[in-house]
């Protein structure tokens, strides 16, 4: 405990790291304002600094330097590393593209400082929506332990003010209040694993739109207003309210499964990736990962023994070597040396894009513009397949995978591995327009929209300003629109003041 006064107050925020000088001092405690028998000892502070190097609990000498620097130069660095993510985990389907965009959002990207003195994020943030069952958990837990500086969080166990920042009475006894740091704040330069991102409430949700886009936390509580850094990637993951996600059909994407947790879909565009893993019968894949998991859970130490020879874990044998083995024999990276080799990368390599990797995203980004765009009768766009959003996302894995070889320049060879990943998740989603991240409403929803006013316009132009509903069924079924879309806009129609209703079931329109 810390006691401030003078000049040095509001020099620094809860959640930043500091070095201190301090006088101990012995303090009687102070209950309802009265002294008590109990003291306590506390600090006054002299003076203080920011600590301009990051991740100094982490100690990196020169023989883990030079080991660091030897394994950056294999070749099979990506692999290697995507294989050290929950090894315990076994990477079929899906999972195995999920492991390697965590390995690329481990090292994460280069936050920058503009001309203008805006702020272009680094930090990559991913979304894990999967039915029960499918290691969601396992893989936040390992990545949060894994991670410098990372927090783990549930959201059916953290409030608002545990996300961001609680104000508390002081522990001085002189009724003011002081903030301490949720989450968030914790975890700047790091990582913040938010396991049943659906169970956080509504308004606590809102939180989260300037803490991933700004990477800001405004508090204003008890009398303090305070902005608080919270430069984390974001790693959460999301359940379905019934239990089991829907199958998706050809043509829906994965903001279908989006909506079933409950989650606002303004808050998917916050995401750099949405990853949507189900757990599919699959017979070959089955035997093998039941195999996995058995060969696992009976291979590990028992809890009790380690509790008896005072050993808390198992990397206390010998937490300086670098490779760990699976039950097959396969060689990956121990736990120890990864968040070395992070906190190493984080703290000394950052990347610029050469003019390779910008024409491969360039090039990537026009295509795409120009190949899936389609226009209406009224020659407007009406799809716009990516946006700028899309390109940061892109520039900060290119940028994440050069870290993790560690090059000051990402070439397109790094660009390409960007591309692979981001490929695949759009791939697997299914969306046709980014502007459903934001909206929530699909290419054919919003065109069906359209589609519906047009009719209800022609009925009643053609039946002296009055449409009837039959009318307009008939005349949407012929254009393959269900009845239940069609009554969907007449009601919202209805309620925004654009239509009046003369009578049962007619419709006009307001003049």
């Amino acid at each position: 405990m810390v006691l401030i006064e003078g000049d040095q107050v509001n020099k620094h925020l809860p959640g930043e790291r500091i070095t201190a000088n301090v006088i101990p001092v012995v303090r009687s405690e102070i209950r309802n304002r009265k002294k008590t028998p109990m003291f306590d000892v506390i600090f006054h502070l002299v003076s203080s600094e920011h600590e301009s190097t990051p991740f100094t609990e982490i100690s990196i000498d020169e023989e883990d330097r030079d080991r660091i620097i030897e394994i950056s130069k294999r070749d099979d660095l990506l692999t290697l590393v995507q294989r050290s993510i929950a090894p315990s985990v076994f990477a079929t389907g899906i999972l195995g593209h999920v492991k390697r965009s965590l390995a690329l959002q481990l090292f994460g990207g280069v936050s920058r400082i503009n001309a203008d003195k805006t702020r272009s994020r680094g930090d990559i943030h991913i979304l894990l929506m999967g039915d029960p069952g499918v290691a969601k958990s396992h893989l936040l837990s390992f990545i949060s332990k894994l991670s410098p500086r990372g927090r783990f969080a549930t959201g059916g166990g953290v409030s608002g003010a545990g996300l961001t920042a609680a104000a508390v009475r002081d522990a001085f006894g002189d009724g003011r209040f002081a903030l301490e740091a949720g989450v968030l704040p914790l975890s700047d330069r790091g990582l913040a694993a938010i396991d049943e991102f659906d169970k956080i409430s509504e308004e606590d949700r809102r939180m989260m739109h300037p803490a991933m886009e700004q990477q800001q936390v405004h508090v204003a509580k008890g009398g303090i207003t305070a902005t608080l850094h919270s430069r984390c990637s974001i790693l959460a993951a999301a359940n379905p309210k019934d239990g089991r996600f829907s199958k998706r059909g050809a043509n829906q994407s994965v903001m279908r499964s989006f909506k079933e947790t409950g989650l606002p879909p303004p808050l998917a565009s916050r995401f750099d990736i949405i990853w949507m893993i189900r757990d599919e019968i699959r017979v070959k894949d089955d035997e093998r990962i039941a195999r996995h998991i058995l060969d696992n859970k009976t291979s590990g130490i028992s809890e009790t023994k380690l509790e008896e020879t005072l050993k808390l874990n198992t990397s206390d044998l010998d937490p300086d070597r670098i490779f760990d083995e699976t039950q097959n024999g396969s060689k990956y990276l121990s736990q120890d040396f990864l968040r070395k080799y992070i906190a190493y990368s984080k703290r000394i390599v950052h990347p610029q894009l050469d003019e390779g990797a910008k024409s491969e995203i360039l090039e990537y980004y026009t295509n795409e513009r120009m190949s899936f765009g389609r226009e209406d009768q009224m020659g407007e766009s009406q799809v716009v397949p990516i946006t700028a959003r899309a390109l940061e996302a892109l520039i900060r894995l290119t940028e994440a995978h050069a870290r993790m070889h560690l090059r000051d320049i990402a070439t397109s060879a790094d660009a390409k591995v960007a591309l692979a990943v981001f490929k695949h998740w759009r791939d697997e989603s299914g969306i046709e327009d980014e502007s459903e991240l934001h909206s929530g409403v699909s290419v054919r929803a919003r065109g069906n929209n359209a589609t519906i006013r047009q009719i209800v316009r022609d009925v009643c132009s053609e039946h002296s300003g009055v449409a009837e509903r039959t009318q307009i069924h008939n005349l949407a079924t012929n254009r393959g629109i269900s009845d239940n879309e069609v009554d969907n806009v007449i009601s919202k129609m209805l309620i925004s003041g654009e239509l009046w209703s003369p009578r049962n079931d007619c419709f006009s329109f307001v003049r």
